[in-house]
């Protein structure tokens, strides 16, 4: 084991290139995963525009979730990992386990792999998903003792996959994991500076606000936190010893509708945001139009969800401190601008 090297899974995403800047700003060694070692050149550009030149501190291995090849070598000698990476399908599945097969089967991948190497301990990335559906809060905000219950009729893929990816990662944990250790970020929704040209699912939300594509906004509200909040809690659940065994919810606290979103873009972007829709479309729409429109019959079960969060676990036992939701907002909308010119 090398002390202070860290193993980042998907270094080419959004968190898992925000992860690497700050761990080589704090002085770690990194390696990190990509599915191809061609997104070598667009990893270092993303992490020169998060502010550090990437040099013999960063290292690069192929490794993809869905194979055991690459994961023994990359891990080797490694102290601690932040396993990031997550199979994300663009395309609506024919069928859920398209989704769920490969979050579970490259969530145990990693953690055996990891054990055999010896790993210090892993930071797996999971998410709200795996906190806050199928269940009725009873009048307290959501914290990180709650599960979704998969068995909620309704629920997407992605929700399942995730719920599902990290339940299997603590039963391998409590049945053959030590002495290895584990902590897990659950972040909301991730906003933020993108470091390169790729927009994250949240980015496209409101690329679609800003370029004046969404001529209305549904009445979902959203928990948000800033990607360079959820490297930070990542880097602070890796190395505090109390973090082992934890769950951390990552949000900044309260939650912002779509309207209130799109007004901060407004204020926030001025004439760059002049396209932003001040218009909301009734739910009583949405469950018309549901029946003849795949996408629609997507957002409506996230239509009145209840996102209140408790961050208090974050923030007392680590000393978390996140930017404001709507600071996250902006800095995403000004990211989605640049990348338009």
């Amino acid at each position: 084991m090398q002390k202070n090297l860290v193993l980042v899974t998907g270094g080419s995403g959004f968190v898992g290139s925000h992860c690497i800047v700050q761990l080589l700003k704090a002085g770690f060694q990194v390696r990190t995963t990509v599915r191809s070692l061609s997104k070598k050149d667009q990893v270092i550009a993303m992490i020169k525009k998060g502010g550090f030149e990437a040099s013999d501190s960063l290292s690069f291995f192929e490794a993809d979730l869905e194979f055991d090849k690459g994961w023994d070598d990359a891990l080797k000698d490694c102290e601690y990992v932040l396993h990031v990476a997550t199979p994300i399908s663009v395309e609506i599945p024919k069928n859920d386990d398209e989704v769920i097969r490969p979050a579970v089967e490259g969530t145990l991948r990693v953690l055996k792999a990891a054990k055999k190497a010896g790993i210090k301990r892993i930071v797996l990335t999971s998410s709200f998903a795996a906190i806050g559906y199928g269940n009725k809060n009873n009048g307290r905000p959501f914290d990180e003792t709650d599960w979704t219950n998969i068995a909620t009729p309704g629920l997407s893929a992605y929700v399942r996959s995730k719920a599902l990816a990290e339940k299997a990662a603590w039963d391998f944990m409590n049945s053959e994991g030590a002495p290895m250790e584990m902590a897990v970020v659950n972040p909301m929704a991730i906003f933020g500076p993108l470091l390169g040209k790729t927009l994250s699912s949240g980015h496209h939300l409101l690329k679609q606000l800003i370029d004046g594509t969404m001529k209305a906004v549904p009445h979902i509200d959203f928990g948000i936190v800033d990607v360079r909040d959820v490297a930070d809690l990542h880097l602070k659940a890796m190395i505090a010893p109390e973090a082992n065994g934890q769950r951390f919810l990552a949000l900044a606290g309260g939650t912002m509708s779509f309207h209130e979103i799109a007004m901060a873009l407004r204020e926030g972007l001025g004439a760059r945001g002049e396209k932003i829709t001040k218009k909301t479309v009734p739910t009583i729409v949405l469950k018309l139009l549901a029946p003849f429109s795949v996408k629609v019959r997507q957002v409506l079960p996230m239509v009145g969800q209840d996102r209140n969060c408790s961050n208090e676990k974050a923030k007392k036992m680590l000393g978390w401190k996140p930017r404001s939701n709507r600071e996250a907002v902006i800095a995403a909308g000004e990211s989605i601008v640049e990348l338009s010119r």
